[in-house]
């Protein structure tokens, strides 16, 4: 993966393959999926697998997930490119840059200081330093820049952060894994008039949302 012609042919093999042939019609975001690097942003150890069909690990007991979940993610976000986003878990960084390419404005929080500097560097290294990378807890979200049309959670929470869908704007949308440490559903919660609303869900697996309104501090 040492050469940017190689890394483009695998990464375009990724969207066809992985993405458009399982069932991601969004152009808009099989799109961005074909211009983010994800190889910036994935440890040197295993950079040769950035485009396989899986997780990799990141360091801090985290992963940066696998193409076809930050596709299905955004996804069921349906951004049209205007919008403010928060991105939860900021990992490696790669959902944040490949949200960036989907909306005007990205927010990214992540609870371990390394991870989100680390993040932070390849970030600006792929050229999307106007993401904003806070440190924090995120499973209370970033109070301060919400309203938020859509919020894309990396780590699973027990139940919905009640926290994260306050910081929805009216009609915004919340993408979150919910369920136990072993085994997931991926939720999308919309905002609506009468409460929350749960339109999509789809088995998955993620690490624990750690924090006050996800798994606790540890």
């Amino acid at each position: 993966m040492s050469l940017r012609v190689d890394a483009g042919t695998a990464r375009a093999a990724m969207v066809e393959r992985q993405l458009r042939n399982r069932g991601i019609s969004d152009e808009r975001v099989l799109e961005a999926m074909g211009r983010v690097p994800r190889e910036l942003f994935v440890p040197e150890a295993v950079r040769e697998h950035a485009y396989e069909d899986g997780a990799l690990p990141i360091g801090g007991g985290q992963t940066i997930s696998q193409p076809y979940i930050v596709a299905t993610i955004c996804a069921l976000l349906g951004l049209d490119g205007s919008e403010r986003v928060l991105d939860v878990g900021t990992g490696s960084g790669y959902q944040a840059a490949v949200l960036a390419e989907l909306a005007a404005e990205v927010v990214t929080i992540e609870r371990i200081p390394e991870l989100a500097e680390t993040a932070r560097a390849a970030l600006a290294t792929a050229g999307y330093e106007r993401v904003d990378v806070r440190v924090g807890d995120g499973s209370l979200g970033v109070p301060e820049r919400a309203p938020f049309a859509a919020i894309a959670v990396a780590a699973a929470a027990p139940t919905i952060p009640e926290a994260l869908y306050s910081q929805l704007e009216d009609g915004g949308r919340l993408v979150v894994p919910r369920g136990s440490r072993w085994g997931q559903e991926l939720v999308l919660v919309v905002r609506a008039a009468a409460g929350p609303e749960e339109r999509a869900s789809i088995p998955c697996r993620f690490v624990p949302l750690l924090g006050e309104e996800g798994f606790g501090r540890s």
